[in-house]
């Protein structure tokens, strides 16, 4: 334990701030230090939390007004929440009712059923499907380890074709075209064009009286 004036006399010696840590305890901590660069790296580490907490907020997809989707459009949701789960974000989905449509909700668990097995390969069921009110809601959250087997199988995939994709598109053909052949020799000259006789000359005529 060091009295305050010994450990301010040392601070100042240091060219350093004494600076309470724990002024909670008795008697307080204190600890010498640059308090500008100890600033300096609080808002540093609350600047980081804010980012990652944004990074991993709950992204909403929504399944249409009701229950009656176009399965095209499910896909296109599906393959959005798909980006938001790789980005490492959580995703809830809301599948809506309308009218009397909710005596079919056995359709909104069926829907929902289906997209938790389509994205089984990248998350893993946070909240699995309830009923509140008059829509079903789903959470899925990221698994780290599925996410990442699968950016190493796609970049294996990637490696071996050398970003190129592995077949040719439909309609076109793998044969080589053969190069144009070409003359062994110089080209030959054009022709010159042929000379034309001289006109014979018209015979002079008579005046006429």
């Amino acid at each position: 334990m060091i009295e305050t004036r010994d450990a301010l006399r040392m601070a100042q010696e240091a060219g350093l701030d004494l600076v309470e840590i724990q002024p909670e305890v008795r008697p307080p901590v204190c600890k010498i230090m640059d308090y500008g660069k100890h600033k300096f790296e609080l808002s540093k580490k609350e600047r980081s939390q804010r980012a990652a907490s944004k990074s991993a907020e709950m992204k909403e997809v929504r399944l249409g007004r009701s229950a009656k989707i176009d399965e095209h459009d499910v896909d296109i949701r599906v393959d959005q929440a798909r980006r938001f789960i790789m980005e490492g974000h959580r995703v809830q989905f809301v599948q809506k009712f309308k009218g009397r449509e909710l005596s079919h909700k056995d359709i909104g668990f069926n829907r929902l059923d289906e997209i938790v097995k389509e994205l089984a390969d990248i998350s893993k069921v946070e909240v699995p499907p309830k009923l509140f009110g008059k829509q079903i809601t789903l959470i899925l959250a990221p698994d780290k380890a599925k996410i990442e087997a699968v950016k190493a199988r796609e970049a294996r995939a990637a490696a071996t074709t050398g970003g190129q994709p592995a077949t040719p598109p439909p309609g076109v053909s793998e044969a080589p075209v053969a190069p144009a052949a070409h003359p062994a020799g110089p080209a030959p000259a054009p022709a010159a064009p042929a000379a034309q006789a001289p006109s014979a000359p018209r015979p002079a005529t008579a005046p006429q009286r």
